[in-house]
This record gives C-alpha cells, sequence and structure tokens, in this order.
C-alpha cells in the first residue's frame, strides 16, 4: 500500500480552481507531505476552498456523483465487524449497503488506495463510488458503528447471565483503571454511554446510585429520562472511570470533587464538566455535556418576535447601562447573552467577559474564566476589566453586592455591562438587587433593561397533531376562546424521530422590562415586584406567558408546556 502522505499530491485537479493561488496550494502540498491526509482537507480547514463547492467540481472530473445525503435509514452494518472505525474516519469514506443500493461513499476521489483497500475487505467490488461531504460521511460511519456496536443491554444481559468469568467480575477485579485498554469493559459501556448521550442531543449525564441498582439518565431538552438501569456491582469501577478521565483522585471517596473531560465524539468535540458527591448509597456522578462545535447563535435565532427583536437590538447597542437577563439555571440566559455579543462584536469595540464557565470561546473577545482557588472571583475580575479600557463587558452572573456595585459603577462611567440574575421574571430582578443592599437610585440610573426569559420544548414536526384544548386550559394559559378563530393548535404525540417524547429541541420565551422615567419613579418609592410587574404591562410589556401562547398559536409549541415553565 502506498504511503498515505502521497495521498492526492500528483493527481490533484489543479485546473478546477483557477482562482487558487500558487502559493496556497504549494503550502497545501507541503502540509500532506510532511502530515499526510488529503489536500483537499487541507484546503478547505484553511478555508482555502469551500467543500460544497469544490466537491461537485471534483464529482464531474472523476465522472462520479455527488450525494449532499446518504441513505441510512435501512444500514447494513456488517461491516463494522470487519472493518475498525478508525479506518474508515482515516480515509474518510464509508460503505453504504441498503435494500435498494449498494455504494462506497467518500470525500476524496484522489485516495485510490483507500478505495481499493475499501472494496476489497467489505467485499464491494462492483459497488459504486459517490462523492459526500465530510460531515455526511462521519455521521453515517457514527450512525453504522453506532448500530453495529454492543449496546448497553448486551452488557447488561452479560453480567447478569455470566459465569463468575462474566464482564461484571473483570471490572470488579480489576485495581488500577489506569491499566485498562479501550477494549476493558468498563471504558467500553462508559464510551457507549457518552456516545449515546450526545446523539440523543443529551445536555446532562446522572449517574445515580441506590440500594440495589446504578440508574443513568439523560437531560434531554430540559426533562430528565430514564436511560440504563445497571447492576449496582458496576457502579464502583464507572465512577472510577470517570475520575480517570476527569483526573480526579480515585481514592478520595467521601468528599466532593469537580472536574472536566474534553472528549472527541466523530466530528463533535464534546467539553464535560463533572461534579461527584458522596450519597448514602455511593458517589452520584453528574455530567454536563457542552459541544464545543456548536455555532454560536446570532439574536435572530432566539426567537424574538418582530417588535421584540426591534427592541432587543436597540438595546444591545445602547453606549451604556446594565442588561439583565434574567431566570432559572438552565433557561438559557448565557446563550442570549453571547448571541448579543456576538452581533456587536466588531474590530472596533472591546469587549471582555468574566465567566465560570467559559461555555464557548467567541473570536475577538477578552474572556476571563473565574478562578475562586487563587481569588479571581466575579467582583476581582471585574475591577481588573475596567482598566482594561473596555466599551462592553459581560459579567457572567451578579452573585453578590459588591458584584453588583462595581457593574453599576461601571455602567455609570460609560460601558455597556451585560449580566444574569436568578429571579423568576423580570420586576423581581429590581427587587433582588435592592434586597442585595443596593440603593434604589443607583438600579434607577444604571439598569436600562431586564429580560427574562424561560426554555420549552419544541414540538415535533414530524408527529404534532391538530386538537381543540379544553376551556380549563385555556383559561390557566389565559387565552379567550375568540382567538382560536382560523388558528390551529397543536399537541404532542410521539414517533421515533422524537424517540416519543413530543418534541424536539427546545425555543426561548421572553419578557423585556424597559425602564422608563415612570417606571424609574416607581422603583425609588418602592421595591414591590407586584406593583412593578402591573406597571410594566400598563406601559406595553408582554409577560413571558403572553409570549408562549403566541409561539402556541403558531404551532411551536404545546399549552402544557407554556405552563409547565411559567406557572409558578
Amino acid at each position: 500500500m502506498k504511503e498515505e502522505s502521497a495521498r492526492g499530491l500528483d493527481v490533484f485537479p489543479e485546473d478546477l480552481l483557477p482562482d487558487l493561488a500558487a502559493e496556497d496550494l504549494a503550502e497545501a502540498r507541503r502540509i500532506v507531505s510532511s502530515r499526510g491526509g488529503s489536500i483537499i482537507d487541507v484546503l478547505m480547514r484553511k478555508k482555502t476552498l469551500e467543500e460544497r463547492e469544490v466537491l461537485p467540481l471534483l464529482a464531474r472530473r472523476f465522472s462520479i456523483a455527488y450525494r449532499d445525503a446518504l441513505p441510512v435509514d435501512h444500514l447494513d452494518v456488517a461491516f463494522t465487524r470487519s472493518i475498525p472505525i478508525q479506518f474508515l474516519k482515516r480515509h474518510l469514506a464509508v460503505p453504504i449497503v441498503t435494500p435498494s443500493e449498494s455504494i462506497i461513499a467518500l470525500n476524496d476521489p484522489t485516495d485510490f488506495d483507500g478505495i481499493d483497500e475499501l472494496r476489497a475487505v467489505a467485499g464491494l467490488g462492483g459497488a459504486a463510488v459517490v462523492l459526500a461531504p465530510k460531515a455526511v460521511i462521519l455521521s453515517a460511519i457514527n450512525r453504522a458503528y453506532d448500530l453495529g456496536g454492543d449496546s448497553a443491554e448486551d452488557f447488561i444481559q452479560d453480567m447478569q447471565e455470566e459465569s463468575p468469568d462474566s464482564i461484571i467480575s473483570e471490572i470488579e477485579e480489576k485495581s488500577d483503571l489506569l491499566d485498562d485498554t479501550s477494549d476493558a469493559p468498563v471504558i467500553k459501556l462508559m464510551n457507549l454511554i457518552l456516545s449515546r448521550a450526545v446523539k440523543e442531543r443529551a445536555s446532562d449525564i446522572h449517574m445515580e446510585p441506590y440500594q440495589g441498582a446504578l440508574v443513568v439518565r439523560y437531560r434531554i431538552d430540559g426533562i430528565l429520562y430514564n436511560a440504563f438501569n445497571l447492576p449496582k456491582g458496576i457502579q464502583s469501577p464507572m465512577t472510577s472511570r470517570v475520575k480517570v478521565m476527569a483526573r480526579l483522585n480515585i481514592a478520595e471517596k467521601r468528599l466532593p470533587q469537580d472536574g472536566r473531560i474534553d472528549i472527541r465524539i466523530g466530528d463533535k468535540v464534546i467539553d464535560i464538566r463533572v461534579s461527584i458527591i458522596p450519597t448514602a448509597f455511593g458517589e452520584r456522578v453528574v455530567l454536563r455535556l457542552l459541544d464545543k462545535t456548536g455555532t454560536i447563535l446570532g439574536i435572530e435565532d432566539l426567537g424574538f418576535d418582530e417588535e421584540r427583536f426591534a427592541v432587543f437590538s436597540n438595546l444591545i447597542r445602547s453606549p451604556y447601562g446594565i442588561i439583565l437577563v434574567t431566570g432559572p439555571t438552565g433557561s438559557g440566559k448565557t446563550t442570549t447573552l453571547y448571541a448579543a455579543l456576538s452581533t456587536i462584536n466588531t474590530s472596533d469595540i472591546n469587549i471582555i467577559t468574566i465567566e465560570d464557565p467559559i461555555e464557548y470561546q467567541i473570536e475577538g473577545i477578552g474572556q476571563i474564566q473565574v478562578n475562586p482557588k487563587v481569588g479571581l472571583t466575579f467582583a476581582d475580575g471585574l475591577r481588573s476589566i475596567v482598566r482594561q479600557d473596555p466599551d462592553v463587558i459581560l459579567v457572567g452572573e451578579v452573585r453578590d453586592r459588591e458584584t453588583a456595585e462595581i457593574a453599576i459603577q461601571s455602567s455609570l462611567t460609560g460601558h455597556l455591562v451585560f449580566s444574569t440574575l436568578h429571579t423568576n421574571d423580570a420586576p423581581s430582578a429590581v427587587t433582588r438587587l435592592i434586597d442585595m443592599g443596593i440603593e434604589p437610585f443607583l438600579v434607577t440610573s444604571s439598569v436600562i433593561a431586564i429580560v427574562a426569559q424561560r426554555l420549552v420544548r419544541a414540538l415535533c414536526p414530524r408527529c404534532r397533531e391538530v386538537y381543540t384544548p379544553d376551556d380549563v386550559s385555556l383559561s390557566k394559559a389565559g387565552i379567550e376562546g375568540s382567538i382560536l378563530q382560523g388558528k390551529e393548535v397543536y399537541r404532542k404525540r410521539g414517533c421515533d424521530a422524537c424517540m416519543g417524547t413530543g418534541y424536539k429541541g427546545r425555543m426561548a420565551i421572553f419578557e423585556i422590562m424597559l425602564l422608563s422615567d415612570a417606571m424609574k419613579h416607581l422603583i425609588i418609592t418602592t421595591s414591590d415586584a407586584h406593583q412593578i410587574r402591573q406597571e410594566a404591562i400598563r406601559q406595553g410589556m408582554a409577560t413571558l406567558i403572553e409570549d408562549g401562547v403566541q409561539k402556541v398559536l403558531q404551532g411551536n409549541t404545546t399549552i402544557e408546556e407554556i405552563l409547565r415553565v411559567t406557572t409558578l
């Protein structure tokens, strides 16, 4: 077999790309010669080429078909037992065998050796070759090996049925998990739990010990679902495996521990925050998954209606003042703030953030990670930030009076400050600041707007169904029956696409409270959240539940979802 470093060097059709600079091609050739891989992939990684532009051209040159999607619904995954997944990912190729066709999909038509070897091993000598995007091929590879590999149920069945020489015994006898190979059952099971969580869009994995079992649950779209019930005997080695991955102290089982893990699953880079606490039945593990490859949303992607979009767009371009985003944990506050920053992030603005944790890196923005162990708190970091000549400051959370006071002083000296608070609605944020010890006149002179939000599950577009809601549900949501004239209301049903839940993905609902002169005058005289809310509504503020009702009438979510997140 030819050296992989030679792949594509002599047959790359340079004439297909007349606008490609000679120095760019020469640099790509040098990288491929020294590191291996595909010249096309190198050019695309360097942003010299766009994949969607070059692949159809290459397909025509090599007289093969181009596919922007592959048929993976009825995939024959027998090849997963004879072909290592690393081989397919290295060559960016995958055999697709369905009842209707047999093809080999690849990303680089110049990888002749990879194609020949794959044909031979997979027994697909007569299969047609098609060209497909890298992401599509990686997705097909991951799906095939997910379907073809051992499932968690297989592991559990083995544990329960086999003799003392079974997998469970093998796991329990291992004293040093650092010596385990990737074939060790505990590693395979942990990898399966992680990969399935990513596939099912889970934001958290809970590993909960009970008297007779270890229960694994996934949080998907904000709701916890049981994933696996594992034998009690696997609890200790599974916890130890997590500790090894997070570089925590395996021997310490009496104190809480926190750590992090970085893993790659297919084309996704996942940052995992690890929290372990001791309980009556052993250590409880919670893993929070953050997809680092996820794109940062713009404010146009947040779900504002036209009126609120205009208001929020103007607010985030204010020259100074504080904009607070409020809501409980997991309500999408950080996503909203990142969307705002990415929208106003230009070369003529200096933006600095202090966060705990930094969830996404944004190019062109200075981001500071809180580190209490060395004395870097929100307050201390904020003091240093104001000496860095910022135009915009993001404080991850206002947790105490000191941080609130510095943020207010920063806004009063000409900075636009974004931050978050944990309150149930926008008016309650004013009460919370005053309860912290902030003088009402400082609140009114610095805060320009408060945005409250919640996340609701979006209806699965594939299986939602029209229905007529009952009067009780309509009354709770404040919906007049006359509003429904000519409109369709949907409810969940459940299908394979949404794992039977009836929902797929989430969206935000908002209320935006602007601090007008009348509102400021009221806040000076009272901090009662109810009175502040009534004044905000009188001035035209649409509440969370009203925004939710609009999304119900648009067919995006259900009345039950709106009531679930807004009913106090």
